[in-house]
């Protein structure tokens, strides 16, 4: 059960490798969802869309199209609710009687009543690492991130005479990125590229503040706020930087990270949940511009390209999409 299966959609487009790798697992997989393009998923794959133009329609439909696949024979051997808590909220009354498995997925500072609902009607929660998840739970189990390490290769970078970081994710106030553009204008000749979209109101505010700082910083020529690209250009813009550089609030681990460690970027990073992922060297206190200012200056006497190996061996052994899938499909089998 997820909001969308768009190979191409700059928010949950690695969702679709996700259920393609537990398609490679099992009989088949029925996906619900508010809204799909045809043709994005394995032949063993189902769609189901509830997209109405009300909440109550969207509702209604998302409860009867589950309860008519709970209801076949043989019955689904758990049901995954995607990043949406209300999705398990809706699905636990009518699979748990049926003795089937609710499991959440979540990855997110954020907590909610709607989400502490949603812990106590889930079987079991399923998160990247145990501080992904806000809230205090024996139902947590770490699972990583699941990264598809076709779509995102290693590259071999050269380096130039400008350094090039890169920022990808949304305008949000949680991803730090204030932060990052002062750091950037302490170290000259450092060029920044923040490149994602503005969903929401606050994220719409925050990207027109973002564009006065660069303004007020006299950094127009270094900084540029851009708009968001389809998942296929991703890898493009990973392939021409030097480093990325993350803020994100703790709590939660930004997939991004994850990706750009595949393609064999360094990354530099603040949430503390990731120190177990990233070396001493690439992390800095969240929110410390000083302290990022300094791990820039630092990038050129590092040896980047066994950093970004280091990163890529990492991802393959604890954050692959195929590893991903192998531990859902176990904890769908407790």
């Amino acid at each position: 059960m997820t909001q969308e299966v768009d190979p191409a959609s700059p928010v949950l487009g690695a969702t679709v490798a996700k259920i393609g790798a537990l398609a490679d697992r099992v009989d088949e997989v029925v996906v619900l969802t508010d809204r799909a393009v045809d043709g994005a998923l394995p032949a063993n794959c189902r769609i189901h869309r509830f997209g109405a133009l009300s909440r109550p329609g969207r509702g209604i439909r998302f409860e009867t199209a589950l309860a008519r696949e709970l209801v076949r024979s043989p019955r689904p051997a758990a049901v995954i609710a995607h990043m949406c808590p209300i999705y398990a909220v809706l699905a636990s009354p009518l699979a748990r009687p049926l003795g089937v498995s609710v499991l959440l997925w979540f990855t997110h500072w954020r907590s909610s009543r709607l989400l502490q609902i949603a812990e106590r009607a889930s079987t079991d929660v399923i998160t990247v690492e145990h501080r992904s998840f806000p809230l205090a739970s024996g139902k947590v189990t770490a699972i990583g991130h699941g990264i598809d390490l076709g779509e995102f290769a290693c590259v071999e970078r050269v380096r130039t005479g400008t350094p090039k970081l890169l920022s990808l994710g949304r305008t949000s106030p949680a991803k730090g990125l204030e932060t990052i553009i002062r750091a950037v204008a302490r170290v000259p000749g450092v060029q920044l590229s923040q490149i994602g979209p503005s969903i929401t109101d606050e994220e719409r505010f925050h990207r027109v503040r973002l564009e006065r700082l660069v303004s007020e910083l006299g950094v127009d020529d270094r900084v540029a706020i851009g708009q968001p690209v389809p998942r296929q250009y991703v890898v493009p813009l990973l392939s021409s930087a030097d480093a990325l550089v993350n803020n994100m609030r703790a709590g939660a681990t930004d997939k991004v990270v994850f990706e750009a460690a595949a393609t064999c970027l360094p990354v530099l990073a603040s949430n503390p949940a990731l120190d177990e992922f990233l070396p001493e060297s690439l992390r800095f206190p969240r929110d410390d511009v000083d302290a990022l200012a300094e791990r820039i200056r630092l990038l050129s006497s590092l040896d980047l390209s066994a950093l970004g190996m280091e990163l890529r061996a990492r991802v393959e052994r604890d954050h692959s999409v195929e590893g991903w899938a192998d531990r859902v499909i176990e904890v769908a089998s407790r």
